[in-house]
């Protein structure tokens, strides 16, 4: 029976949080392990934007004549440390290498998979629950300096994989967002994309629901995951051993140490994100520049400026920097920004895979072990319906759709 079956989900942010709870509201004995706490990390600190419409891989040969000019830019949205440089290349030339055509339509499939079924799979998850959580207003992505045929072409690769998406012009952008500047020409309009106002109560809620039915917490660091024939153990620092039916990783950019002992190779780069909280501002929906490679999200604690990409490892201090520079394109996109008081910095690492895609499944050689981890930019977005398919497979059912693209053999 279910209620026999026990379970340790490793990772308390986003998606270890949606994996808990999905499991012990099936009935299942979920014990969660975090050495920092509840959402921590990049479950506080993200853009709070279900970004359903981003069914694209990063790794897009356009990319790369715009390298140069973007590494040299302190306002671009791509910083490397040059200390970290030579630790980073393999991925980057995994990454490059996921670039070819073939490969890039693939990827975009099995994005698009996850992504069309991740609203629903967070209806499902929270319930009545839902609307006080996640707003439905859509995003949109605004367009500075690109010509109208450039738009309606990149308009039309949306259309073509599924994305519902409007072309919108000056005045029709004024009318739904009258604060964004004159300087932005046109707009696409994602109409079936939502934001939460506060990605940390979000996490909070999930876990309450998933202690209210029963669920465990243990703050506590997992230094090892080993397979027995029938069940699985988790090991702390301490070097002490509980034994579960089935473990799941969800450690994020921390998942690689799991994953080499148990002899996996994982590609994984700690992608570090920031964000800079500024105070009130009158947005109703989330709003990212093509030009600028930003995002602003309206929270309830101000105006969440996000984006950037840097490239220096998991331990390395903040480069607060990149969180400043965020203000000069939002003070370049909206008006009237006298009276705009600035908040806190935050840096958080991405768990990123050179193809853009996570790793969800059993392990190939490990049946009672299961990985639900590195979502890249789309962990908060796709965190639900990873949890749905991992129930499937707990259960050993048949999952919704093929989940062979998510399988961490790719990088064996």
């Amino acid at each position: 029976m279910k209620k026999d079956l026990t379970i340790a989900v490793v990772g308390a942010g986003i998606v270890g949080l949606c994996n808990a709870l999905q499991l012990q509201q099936l009935g299942y004995q979920v014990t969660l392990f975090d050495p920092k706490g509840i959402g921590t990390q990049c479950s506080k600190g993200n853009a709070g934007h279900f970004a359903t419409e981003q069914v694209f891989p990063l790794a897009d040969r356009a990319l790369l004549k715009k390298l140069p000019s973007m590494l040299l830019d302190k306002l671009s949205p791509l910083r490397i440390d040059w200390r970290y440089l030579l630790q980073a290349l393999p991925w980057f030339a995994r990454f490059c290498a996921n670039m070819p055509t073939p490969r890039y339509k693939r990827h975009t499939q099995a994005l698009k998979a996850l992504n069309q079924a991740a609203l629903d799979a967070y209806k499902r998850l929270l319930g009545n629950n839902f609307n006080a959580h996640i707003i439905c207003k859509g995003s949109l992505l605004t367009f500075e300096n690109y010509d109208l045929d450039a738009i309606k072409k990149i308009q039309h690769a949306y259309h073509s994989n599924g994305v519902k998406v409007e072309l919108l012009d000056k005045p029709a952008i004024a009318a739904l967002e009258p604060q964004i500047s004159d300087k932005v020409r046109y707009a696409l309009l994602f109409t079936e994309v939502g934001h939460t106002p506060d990605p940390l109560k979000l996490s909070m809620h999930i876990y309450k629901e998933f202690i209210h039915l029963g669920g465990q917490f243990v703050q506590q660091s997992v230094a090892e995951v080993a397979q027995h024939e029938h069940n699985a153990s988790v090991i702390n620092s301490l070097g002490k051993s509980k034994r579960f039916s089935k473990v799941i990783i969800c450690a994020g950019a921390w998942s690689k140490q799991l994953c080499q002992q148990l002899g996996y190779k994982l590609p994984i780069e700690a992608e570090r994100g920031y964000h800079n909280m500024l105070s009130n501002h009158a947005l109703s929906r989330p709003v990212a520049s093509a030009d600028r490679q930003f995002i602003m999200t309206p929270m309830q604690a101000g105006l969440r400026l996000s984006g950037t990409v840097e490239f220096a490892g998991l331990h390395r201090p903040p480069f607060y920097a990149r969180a400043a520079s965020l203000l000069t394109h939002a003070q370049a996109l909206l008006k009237k920004f006298n009276h705009i008081e600035q908040g806190e910095y935050w840096m958080g690492p991405r768990p990123s895979l050179p193809d853009s895609l996570p790793v969800i499944g059993q392990a190939p050689t490990h049946p009672n072990i299961l990985f639900a981890l590195g979502h890249q930019h789309l962990g908060l977005t796709q965190a639900a319906i990873t949890s749905e398919l991992i129930a499937n497979l707990v259960a050993n059912q048949p999952t919704v759709f093929d989940i062979t693209p998510y399988s961490i053999a790719r990088f064996q």
